[in-house]
């Protein structure tokens, strides 16, 4: 299969992920519903506003989400303006999805609710041997996540409503061959071509503007020479990192939680164990089942009578395509890495014991235990490091409940500054300079959210130079910022500005000279082509651009090849001129019948694709979608102590 296709098959299962099955909002109805009740809107859709804090609280629930399914990721990547705005647009699909299926009257009925809590994969380890969900498991579940099971359930029946929004689009669309051909001809259409690239920057380096021309296009375009209002401020955080400094430990508080939490730090008891499966449908007939059965039953009696012969065996005889080849072997695994049936057998069996024949939902099994890694104690020493941490955090959480109202309040007892207020929490105040209302491009933490942002420009705040109140950013986060100095917007002075104004101009008056010399070149090599002289030919197509300008790719792979071989102009705008030849259309190379069918059938999943996001398109604007802050962009950067 051709790389592109298997690169653009992995961004339409994304867009696929995005559009049809909208992540769980962690923190539950009733927190979704608080929620919405506070901040200010950020978005609206079908009328129905999304405010700041609901941003805030789903922005949080994406990154702890994304943090345990990748542990090593970069944490500034989830916290960075990017990642904001992109759960936003989620924010606003899911909305989105939700009025479009109220509209239209999509319902879900509770056999099928009933089906898919069935096939939940988290759920199906809180059965038990009888097939019956263990309730005090279940409700601890869904619990942590700030639910009910009622709530929880609720919940899955939304998300299956607004899947059958587009689901039914993606799933059927159907694209005739002969015009999968054509489209797919088309995409890896190739052609040969030399390129004479003209750069502006050949042209602006031999710029030499007098001081006069100079101050003339500065006076001529002064919005280019802007600075943008900028604050030096003060601000002050309450959360568990910095209250887990503050917290005093003993050596009598980490032997408590040692002795408390010592079994759960010292991790789970492992076994190793090999099986022969005979592997049976859990549909099959019963006659089928005992026949399989039989055959586990004769082979458990072979070992019995030659348990040596375990691994020739399983080899010869098990239908776990995974581990018959190494003889049966399942490596080490803990309690909860297998089927119920399996880990009991399994953990009743001592080393080198046979277990009778075990029934499982994948078949039968003969199980042998290999050794049993038991979990290595470590002592009060071993562990302070980690206890002390855990402790911490422990205690942080515990604090941070106790002073919230302390901070909220404290902020407006002293207005003017934070240190009573910092030396009573024992906390330190930090600072930042050149704080703009945009956060600039890998700014995170406070400094790069819009509800601080927003609350340190305010008009009062800018005007009084006071404390703000305390705002939550997050679960466990406070926050409260004062202005220090205030600079508006201004025009910069030549002088600070001069280098600036050079490069602006040189560059203006190179992409001038550049596109002039190219459109003389392109009438001198138009008139005399058996004279041109070119660089060596390339072949491109829009799947392989190589370090051509896009706009180059484009202008030859439009050429009508009735015309070839033929002489073309492409004004590169800021980046200069390019004199293109395009000599010839390159076959593309044959496929295998086998091929087609894939390229044909990738084809058909790119264009249900694009069917479904046109028609989400089309219901942001019946839902009449409006996004009230501004997508991430480049910005100055503030300096400060943030960490």
């Amino acid at each position: 299969m051709f790389d592109f296709v298997r690169k653009h098959n992995k961004i339409m299962q994304f867009l696929l992920f995005l559009l049809i099955f909208p992540s769980f909002v962690l923190f539950g109805i009733d927190g979704y519903n608080r929620f919405r009740q506070q901040g200010e809107t950020v978005a609206k859709v079908d009328g129905q506003d999304i405010g700041q804090a609901e941003w805030d609280a789903a922005q949080k629930a994406d990154a702890d989400r994304l943090r345990a399914q990748m542990p090593t990721l970069d944490p500034k990547l989830l916290d960075s303006p990017e990642a904001r705005y992109a759960t936003l647009e989620r924010l606003l699909r899911e909305r989105v999805l939700k009025s479009a299926a109220v509209q239209s009257n999509l319902v879900v009925s509770d056999l099928r609710l009933a089906r898919e809590l069935q096939d939940n994969p988290s759920l199906k380890a809180l059965r038990k041997p009888d097939g019956s969900l263990d309730m005090d498991r279940y409700k601890q579940l869904v619990g942590s996540q700030g639910m009910t099971p009622e709530m929880f359930e609720a919940q899955v029946r939304q998300d299956l409503q607004t899947r059958q929004v587009l689901t039914g689009l993606v799933s059927s669309g159907m694209v005739n061959a002969a015009v999968a051909d054509v489209g797919l001809n088309a995409y890896f259409d190739t052609r040969e071509l030399n390129v004479l690239q003209i750069n502006t920057a050949d042209f602006a380096a031999k710029q030499n503007p007098t001081d006069a021309e100079l101050e003339q296009f500065y006076k001529e375009h002064t919005a280019l020479f802007q600075a943008p209002e900028q604050a030096d401020i003060e601000y002050l955080v309450l959360d568990l990192e910095s209250l887990q400094k503050t917290v005093p430990v003993t050596d009598a508080d980490l032997k408590t939680y040692y002795e408390q939490n010592a079994a759960r730090l010292n991790g789970q008891e492992e076994r190793r164990a090999s099986h022969i499966l005979i592997a049976v449908d859990k549909a099959a007939s019963a006659a089928e089942r005992a026949k399989a059965k039989a055959k586990a039953t004769d082979l458990l009696a072979q070992l019995k009578q030659s348990p040596q012969r375990f691994a020739e065996l399983a080899k010869l005889n098990s239908q776990d395509p995974g581990s018959a080849a190494n003889g049966g072997d399942l490596d080490y695994f803990s309690r909860g890495a297998m089927v119920k049936p399996f880990e009991d057998a399994a953990f009743a069996l001592k080393v080198g014991d046979l277990s009778e024949v075990v029934e499982s939902e994948f078949g039968y099994h003969i199980i042998k235990l290999t050794d049993i890694k038991l979990p290595q104690a470590r002592s009060f020493e071993a562990m302070k490091p980690e206890l002390e941490t855990a402790f911490r955090k422990q205690a942080a959480q515990t604090r941070f409940n106790d002073v919230g109202d302390v901070f909220l309040n404290g902020v407006f007892e002293q207005p003017d500054t934070f240190k009573a207020l910092a030396e009573r929490l024992q906390l330190v105040p930090r600072t930042a300079r050149g704080l703009t209302r945009v956060p600039a491009a890998g700014t995170t933490g406070v400094l790069a959210n819009p509800k601080f942002l927003n609350a340190i420009f305010s008009p009062e705040s800018v005007e009084k130079k006071r404390n703000t109140q305390a705002i939550e950013l997050a679960v466990g986060q406070l926050v409260s910022g004062r202005i220090v100095q205030y600079t508006p917007v201004r025009t910069l002075p030549l002088a600070e500005v001069k280098d600036k104004v050079r490069q602006q101009l040189n560059n203006q008056r190179g992409a001038l000279l550049a596109k002039q010399k190219g459109q003389e070149e392109l009438k001198t090599r138009q008139a005399n082509p058996a004279a041109a002289v070119w660089p060596a030919a390339l072949e491109v197509s829009r799947e392989k651009r190589g370090s051509l300008p896009p706009a180059v790719v484009e202008a030859a792979l439009r050429t009508d090849t009735a015309h070839l071989p033929t002489v073309l102009g492409v004004d590169l705008g800021e980046r200069g001129y390019a004199v293109v030849r395009v000599n010839r259309q390159v076959p593309r190379a044959s496929l295998s019948a086998e091929q087609t069918v894939q390229d044909r059938q990738q084809y058909a999943k790119w264009w249900a694709t694009a069917e479904a996001l046109a028609y989400y398109q089309l219901l942001q604007q019946r839902f009449k979608v409006q996004i009230k802050v501004p997508k991430p962009g480049p910005a100055v950067a503030p300096t400060g102590t943030e960490p």
